[in-house]
């Protein structure tokens, strides 16, 4: 999660080209979502869980690209805002990545 943010802080590249590969990303992840609300395969969950955790670290990327790149930024609990939900959505991922991986 701050590997992230320490790559847009260091490198200082403009990550807003991620923005065209979010929404597609997003769109995708939505289809596969519903998918497996009508197939309960266990084997797409775990795409799924994987899809959002690659999905939140681009998103942390962009987001954390944004507050630094974008001129006057004014709206700070709209900007930690973003950022907590992109990595509430990673950890559940994770723990849902995790919680498949175990027999119970």
């Amino acid at each position: 999660m701050l590997v992230f943010s320490a790559i847009a802080l260091t490198t200082k590249k403009d990550f807003s080209f991620l923005s065209n590969f979010l929404m597609a990303g997003a769109i995708v992840l939505i289809l596969a979502m519903v998918a497996g609300i009508f197939f309960q395969i266990p084997a797409l969950s775990l795409m799924v869980s994987a899809g959002f955790v690659l999905f939140a670290s681009a998103a942390i990327l962009y987001q954390t690209s944004e507050i630094i790149h974008r001129a006057g930024e004014t709206n700070y609990i709209l900007a930690t805002v973003t950022l907590y939900v992109s990595i509430y959505n990673l950890f559940v991922s994770l723990l849902s990545i995790l919680g498949i991986m175990s027999n119970d």
